[in-house]
């Protein structure tokens, strides 16, 4: 099997002391109890140590229910590890002199624009990718969540988004930004960011199993399906579809290829056949730019406490056992992964699974302690204590706010009265009809959502989608004096929502016609 193959480079491929201390049962046994634990069907683990391949191997299945089983050429949606491979693109661009890091979007997309004239003008290509913009925590996301919004028409609509801080004095992760950083790339080549990934990284790697965009998927059977835990019970979700985020998630890849990325960004940006990009710019993709705030994990992760943390250009950079770590993780419907860099060590790894669970990073740390020689820390449990914790006091919040609920305050209006259109600057137009006597909402861009209105009390309501895996929301109408409807806004059920669900930024107003 490839799988064999790739794992007997073990014995050549590793030194002989990271070869006594790393033994591929051992880890083998813990993968498969990781998997388990945190209920997540499949797995893919791949660590290169000094310039070569220590092992790459899949683990679990593909798909629940089936026998398909997961290797190392198992495609899988790598989301946000997506940025280092954009801003490599930029990097290699500065090298030709073709864009700086500190020029101004404007002079590369004119047309870009957001909320304070100020901050547009002032904002630098480096401002796009270190998540220090102004704007809140995933501001802009619903735009291209599960939407028919393409990159130039999300860049135009985040102008409507209102700043959460003032300009660079706040870490904010944003997705959005780094779309727009991607379509910087045509405008100086002529050329897609799909394109150029290819034909610059992908291609020059040998990346020969990976792609950009949806499509690429039908490329093989070997693709591993998403999957999450929908009412205490682990299944298949909808794959998200991600092509207009593509230069903030969109690529596609294995493991087996990864681990040819992770040795040339260890190598400075030096592949077998020459460079991606220079030494100078790979100091720079590595330098912290934003700082982020550190606070107390919670108690089974303790550990893990870095002494500092920051944001590099597509990287995290903190410390872990007195090394610095460089690394991100990556998470879509059903898709999680982790991309782990130890400079110091000549040592990196990746986890790519099929599931939302915390099992990729648990994995990624017990494999930092096993070749840093450290005493075993069992991360899979602590990462699934840590889990629980965080349902248990979630499920507590959401208990509350229902022992509060006056189940018998109805609405204020007929529900009829509620139904028409409705406009928000940032997304658009939203639509609530009354059907077979029940209102439904439907975001016009955005097919999948699509929500029956739920009574919950007074004028608040709430969105149950008909597309599985979609976060619930709270629906809060706001009357004028004569009982008209003046707006009405929005908020996730869940305190455990992702952010990319970022309904409390919408409001909507009546469309007057």
């Amino acid at each position: 099997m490839k799988i064999c193959l790739v794992a007997a480079v073990l014995a050549l491929g590793a030194p002989a002391a990271a070869a006594q201390q790393f033994r591929q049962k051992d880890f083998d046994a813990y993968v498969r109890r990781g998997l388990q634990m945190l209920q997540v069907p499949g797995a893919a683990v791949a660590v290169v140590k000094d310039g070569k391949l220590v092992f790459a191997q899949g683990y679990g299945v593909r798909t629940l229910g089936d026998t398909g089983r997961v290797d190392a050429h198992t495609l899988f949606q790598i989301a946000s590890n997506t940025k280092a491979f954009t801003t490599a693109a930029l990097a290699m661009l500065a090298d030709e002199g073709k864009v700086a890091w500190d020029d101004p979007v404007t002079q590369h997309l004119p047309a870009f624009q957001l909320y304070d004239p100020y901050v547009t003008r002032e904002f630098t290509v480096r401002d796009l990718v270190t998540h220090r913009s102004g704007l809140g925590l995933g501001a802009g996301d619903l735009l291209w969540f599960h939407s028919n919004y393409d990159r130039v028409e999300i860049i135009h609509r985040i102008r409507a988004a209102k700043p959460a801080s003032s300009f660079r004095s706040r870490y904010a992760y944003d997705n959005v930004l780094y779309i727009a950083a991607g379509e910087i790339v045509p405008t100086v080549t002529g050329k897609s960011w799909d394109d150029f990934i290819k034909e610059r990284i992908l291609t020059p790697l040998d990346m020969t199993e990976s792609g950009t965009g949806i499509a690429f998927l039908s490329s093989t059977a070997d693709i591993a399906t998403p999957h999450a835990v929908e009412k205490g019970k682990l299944q298949i979700v909808p794959r998200d579809s991600v092509d207009n985020t593509g230069p903030a998630g969109g690529i596609v890849s294995n493991v087996s290829d990864m681990a040819k990325w992770l040795l040339c960004r260890l190598d400075s940006g030096r592949f077998a056949g020459g460079r991606l990009f220079s030494e100078r710019q790979a100091r720079v993709m590595w330098a912290g730019q934003t700082i982020l705030p550190i606070g107390d994990p919670p108690s089974p992760l303790a550990a893990l406490r870095p002494s500092f943390s920051e944001y590099g250009l597509g990287w995290f950079l903190r410390d872990y056992r007195g090394r610095k770590l460089v690394g991100h993780t990556g998470g879509l419907a059903g898709m999680t992964s982790q991309v782990m860099l130890v400079p110091s060590e000549r040592l990196g790894l990746v986890v790519l699974t099929n599931g939302e669970s915390s099992l990729m990073t648990a994995l990624a740390y017990r494999l930092l302690d096993t070749f840093f020689g450290a005493p075993p820390t069992d991360w899979v449990a602590a990462f699934a204590q840590a889990e629980r914790l965080e349902r248990t006091q979630a499920d507590s919040i959401v208990r509350a706010r229902s022992s509060s609920r006056d189940s018998l305050a109805g609405p204020s209006l007929p529900v009829a009265r509620y139904a028409g259109t409705y406009r928000d600057e940032l997304y658009g137009d939203a639509a609530i009809a009354l059907e077979q006597d029940r209102l439904v909402l439907r975001f016009r861009h955005s097919p999948a959502f699509v929500g029956d209105l739920e009574h919950w009390q007074y004028d608040t309501f709430i969105a149950r989608w008909r597309t599985a895996h979609i976060e619930d929301a709270y629906v809060t109408f706001a009357l004028r004096p004569d009982g008209s409807v003046e707006q009405f806004k929005m908020e996730a059920v869940s305190p455990l929502a992702d952010f990319s669900f970022d309904y409390q930024d919408l409001l909507f107003k009546p469309v007057v016609r």
